[in-house]
């Protein structure tokens, strides 16, 4: 498999012969999550997914950043302290990101859980002549690595005059990042250098290396977090270890709104619970799937109603799959199928292990399920057919983290003879009473497939903007 890696800026072998150890920067949790960070978080629990399925084994660290001064301003708004206001947000993300199905990582190890590593780390650059303590906090040398620039591929004599440097005049260079910052006022903890708040980087060099090791496999994150975020995290890494920090670093694009920047200031943020609340876990999903990883994608109503459609193109295959019958002359078909489903598993993959091309990847599964439901439409679909294609189906559900809504026993059960009353009706003739069974039968969110000799129930995901 090749991944684009933002630091060499080509495409590079991914290392499998181990374990893949994968660092993802979570969010700070001062508010709300939303759909930019759900479009990075979906990307990399993709990915995890679709190494797991090939039975590689992976380790996933992803991080919380619960001391900022964002978490610290937003506190004081709210009148309560900053680790019951970080707490809330936390817990606030589980329940959105479960809702879209993400994998639980290995560890979320939290900042405030680490000071004592990033203590160390401090001590350890200090000693090795790359960061100095001033009257303000600790902070690191730039001009010491020589290779500062080299992510972002930004130049140090363009960056000092930069609108990102902050201005202090304690520092040695304009340039100069903190790693400490002294603190009067809560949350703050004792250090040799005085009491103080760690910096933003440090936290996530301090939580990376102590459960992956120096040089993983890869550092994830959004574009956004190149600079500064990803480029003084390898000046510090590599300036304490000596060593690459990680082997591949793997940017996913920002979301914008209708083509612009989404942003707070704009007010065109998009919380995970709205969108979830709007259109679904699998409906959100396959809208961050749909862009390639790399590039910006746009949240749009036009888009998200485009993959409704799709999305019930799946169900209906599923539905047709799994409440299919047998045919006498069934058996001539296998080889037929055989074929096909080895050149769409090779298609799907293929598309995936050349830069985690999403896109192409959905394109080959939602043509191999249009195939199907024609097969459908035309009665062709046999218990064969399905018993050779459904588990390449679920293979592809479980990569790309798409869940079907099932029918529970007890629904059918209901269902089953709403459908008896309704064919009762249907032969009286009296089609306006099996008009409002059929609604019934709709209002539990399962529509009905009339075959030639029988009728198939079919659940479908419940959707808020189609309500």
């Amino acid at each position: 498999m090749k991944i684009f890696d933002t630091l060499t800026a080509k495409e590079e072998e991914l290392d499998t012969s181990g374990i893949v150890r994968i660092y993802v920067c979570g969010v700070t949790v001062y508010d709300e999550s939303h759909i930019g960070h759900a479009r990075t978080i979906i990307v990399f629990d993709t990915l995890r997914r679709f190494l797991e399925s090939h039975r590689i084994k992976v380790k996933f660290i992803q991080n919380f950043t619960d001391v900022d001064d964002k978490i610290i301003n937003r506190a004081k708004q709210e009148n309560i302290p900053p680790l019951e206001l970080s707490s809330k947000f936390i817990m606030r993300y589980f329940e959105d990101f479960d809702r879209l199905n993400i994998k639980r990582a290995d560890n979320y190890p939290k900042a405030t859980d680490h000071i004592q590593e990033m203590i160390e780390l401090v001590k350890s650059l200090i000693a090795k002549n790359f960061a100095y303590v001033s009257k303000n906090g600790v902070y690191f040398s730039v001009s010491k690595f020589k290779e500062y620039g080299k992510l972002s591929k930004k130049k140090i004599e363009d960056l000092v005059s930069g609108a990102r440097i902050e201005v202090d005049e304690t520092k040695n260079d304009p340039l100069d990042f903190a790693l400490w910052k002294f603190a009067g006022d809560e949350p703050k903890w004792q250090s040799p250098w005085g009491d103080g708040r760690p910096g933003w980087h440090i936290e996530c060099s301090a939580m990376s290396l102590k459960y992956l090791g120096e040089n993983f496999e890869i550092h994830g994150g959004g574009r956004d977090l190149i600079f500064p975020h990803h480029e003084n995290e390898i000046a510090q890494s590599e300036s304490h270890t000596g060593k690459n920090f990680a082997k591949i670093w793997m940017h996913a694009g920002m979301v914008t709104i209708n083509g612009e920047k989404m942003s707070k200031s704009l007010g065109n943020t998009k919380s995970i619970e709205h969108v979830l609340k709007n259109w679904g876990p699998n409906i959100i999903r396959l809208f961050c799937l749909s862009g390639h990883y790399s590039k910006p994608i746009d949240y749009s109503e036009d888009a998200l109603k485009e993959t409704i459609i799709k999305w019930r193109q799946v169900e209906n295959c599923y539905f047709e799959l799994i409440e299919s019958q047998e045919k006498p002359d069934a058996q001539n078909q296998s080889k037929f199928f055989e074929d096909m489903i080895n050149n769409i598993k090779k298609e799907f993959d293929d598309a995936l292990r050349s830069d985690f091309n999403t896109p192409l990847a959905l394109s080959v599964f939602f043509k191999f399920i249009k195939e199907l439901n024609n097969l459908a439409a035309s009665e062709s679909i046999t218990r064969t057919i399905s018993n050779a294609v459904l588990p390449t189906i679920k293979i592809m559900l479980e990569v790309l983290g798409l869940k079907i809504t099932e029918i529970t026993d007890k629904e059918k059960s209901v269902v089953e003879d709403l459908i008896k009353k309704r064919n009762m009706f249907r032969e009286q003739k009296q089609y306006q009473k099996a008009d409002e069974v059929r609604k019934q039968i709709s209002d539990m969110g399962i529509v009905l497939i009339d075959h030639k000799n029988r009728t198939l129930l079919l659940k479908q995901e419940k959707i808020g903007m189609e309500c």
